[in-house]
């Protein structure tokens, strides 16, 4: 399997609870493929980059692996790697809220 549907890929990635949360995200314009926004139904691949917005706070990450069932947390890790520009302002952010 080299591609799947975004909310599949999203639920999977425990981005969210529910694909239908995922969905209602994806719909809102708080996840973007290559930083363009796109349906539910859009496929991605091993290598693309997500902007997705949780709490407000941006996330980048680049997709390491494809998976369309919701397995432990560590397996879901291992699905995706945040970009260190990503980390850093989430931490920033993180810190801003805190003070």
């Amino acid at each position: 399997m080299d591609k799947t549907r975004i909310d599949k890929w999203l639920w999977a990635a425990r981005f969210f609870k529910t694909r239908a949360l995922a969905v209602e995200a994806i719909n809102r314009g708080h996840a973007q493929v290559e930083g363009k926004e796109v349906k539910p139904a859009r496929e991605v691949r091993v290598g693309d980059t997500l902007d997705i917005w949780q709490a407000q706070i941006r996330k980048t990450v680049v997709i390491l692996g494809i998976s369309e069932q919701r397995g432990p947390a560590p397996v879901a890790q291992a699905l995706y790697a945040e970009t260190p520009a990503s980390q850093a302002l989430r931490l920033a952010a993180l810190e801003q809220q805190r003070l």
